[in-house]
């Protein structure tokens, strides 16, 4: 159950995995899943496209804090991050869902505070998507693992099956994706967290998949969008 993790939640991945997709899906069902205040940070300063930012007005609907830049505007790409991005880590009474970065770049971000959090506080969730150039195998993976560890500070608790081909995915291409996260897991110890799939495709999935199936709504991508 999504409320079980730890109270901070990373998002994190290669580039155009998908991340920021799972950690508003994640995010609004976390929402009905516990009481008291909820945030999401939008920590993307290398992608311009797609960001969680973009949809504040839908999360503040929900009653969830939106977190991103302090330079307030979605039209401009600027690398600036508020300072209201601190509160949440140190208010312990806050479920805090974290969209960083892209790659090891984006991990820098979250490498300039990671003495701020505490390991028994926080999961970071790596976001598989075995359809991405660079990431379809387990070595490919463990590359970008190692070096989004290495600049973040923080370790992967988790991984996150995200394999997909937008409206189009099959249920072979999330197997595809499960196939690889499994080698991670096995080489790693990682444990498959999540599997995130459309929510047509939920039903014809296999039952004895490793891991929590998180149904997704596609809240970046407009209707006339693939």
């Amino acid at each position: 159950m999504i409320k079980d993790d730890k109270r901070i939640r990373l998002f994190i991945g290669h580039y155009g995995s998908g991340k920021s997709e799972v950690s508003i899906n994640y995010v609004t069902k976390l929402r009905e899943q516990v009481e008291g205040e909820v945030a999401l940070a939008d920590l993307d300063v290398v992608n311009v496209y797609f960001r969680s930012r973009e949809k504040k007005d839908i999360m503040k609907d929900l009653g969830i804090t939106p977190i991103d830049s302090s330079i307030n505007t979605t039209t401009l790409d600027l690398p600036a991050v508020s300072a209201e991005i601190m509160r949440p880590l140190n208010d312990k009474s806050v479920n805090y869902v974290i969209d960083v970065g892209g790659d090891n770049v984006g991990g820098k971000v979250v490498g300039r505070f990671a003495n701020q959090f505490n390991s028994n506080d926080y999961d970071m969730f790596y976001v598989v998507n075995a359809n991405r150039e660079k990431t379809q195998t387990a070595k490919e993976v463990l590359q970008y693992i190692d070096a989004i560890e290495a600049t973040s500070k923080l370790k992967v608790t988790g991984l996150i099956n995200n394999t997909h081909m937008l409206k189009e995915t099959t249920v072979e291409d999330v197997l595809k994706g499960q196939y690889v996260a499994r080698e991670v897991s096995k080489i790693r110890n990682i444990p498959i967290k999540y599997i995130s799939c459309l929510e047509s495709i939920v039903d014809k999935l296999p039952k004895d998949l490793e891991g929590d199936i998180l149904p997704m709504k596609l809240y970046l991508r407009e209707e006339w969008m693939m």
